[in-house]
């Protein structure tokens, strides 16, 4: 049922925690729907209600405005919201990117403080439901030391396995071999997956993961590492999101890097110390 503001009961839901400050991953959360959904929703609530802003969005729940007369051109209106959206969403990234950068210089190389925050804030702007950042060891082996929304099942099958080896064939392997970004439209469409590949069913049925890029991690020529995301639709990452989530890589490739500075200072200042030998 639409209240005064020609919102469905779903849509001010929405709206009161969009202009409350919450996020698209916070409010799929809580009412059980996908981040892209709540997007979707959105656009809508900002065509309906003639906002342009977040700002916006709040004044006019609280009846500070008047409801705006009836558009004559509906394509146009719906080209306007999404456009705000865009904006909002790309000073978004900004914001988060340059908080992101922050926290990396005053985390003295507390990966298990900064990793987390970088893999939300992925989350967040790619529009997917978990992450995890793989740390490369050698010889196509990897250790998932950091995640952030990934379901229980997946996430203890990971910590079972430790260092694990992946095949040539999974989207890890594949970003080995070609040092490149994976990108995998369907991880059940592949034939590995009926292959009973460990990690590729992990991935599908423990993690329930459909859609999912790899970045890889490169300090130099080096590969330190992959981000992943994942989508648990089949919703297929698009050149934008990627490049998006290459920034985030290379914010992780930095944290990476000043934790191992840190440690190998601190590991020769100990063995520095009188009666270390």
């Amino acid at each position: 049922m639409a209240d005064q503001t020609g919102l469905s009961q779903r849509e001010l839901q929405i709206a009161q925690f969009y202009a409350g400050g919450q996020t698209y991953q916070t409010i799929a959360g809580t009412l059980g729907i996908a981040p892209s959904t709540v997007r979707t929703h959105l656009a809508t609530i900002y065509r309906k209600l003639d906002v342009s802003s977040k700002l916006d969005l709040a004044t006019r729940l609280n009846g500070a405005a008047a409801a705006a007369p009836p558009r004559s051109q509906d394509e146009m209106a719906m080209v306007v919201s999404e456009l705000a959206l865009s904006l909002e969403e790309a000073t978004s990234r900004e914001k988060a990117l340059g908080e992101v950068l922050r926290i990396i210089g005053t985390a003295q190389g507390d990966l298990d403080a900064v990793m987390p925050l970088i893999l939300n804030y992925a989350l967040e702007l790619c529009d997917a439901e978990f992450g995890i950042l793989f740390e490369y060891r050698d010889a196509q082996r990897f250790v998932a030391n950091h995640s952030a929304g990934i379901p229980g099942a997946f996430k203890s099958w990971l910590e079972d396995q430790g260092v694990f080896a992946v095949s040539a064939q999974t989207g890890l392997g594949r970003m080995v071999a070609q040092q490149s970004i994976v990108n995998i439209i369907d991880v059940k469409s592949e034939a590995i997956y009926q292959s009973d590949d460990p990690l590729r069913f992990a991935t599908a049925d423990l993690g329930g993961a459909r859609s999912f890029v790899a970045i890889p991690m490169l300090a130099g020529d080096r590969l330190v590492g992959a981000f992943t995301i994942y989508r648990q639709t089949v919703r297929p990452f698009s050149d934008d999101t990627t490049r998006l989530a290459q920034l985030f890589a290379a914010q992780s490739v930095i944290a990476l890097e000043n934790a191992r500075m840190i440690r190998a200072l601190q590991a020769a200042q100990r063995s520095a110390e009188p009666g270390s030998a």
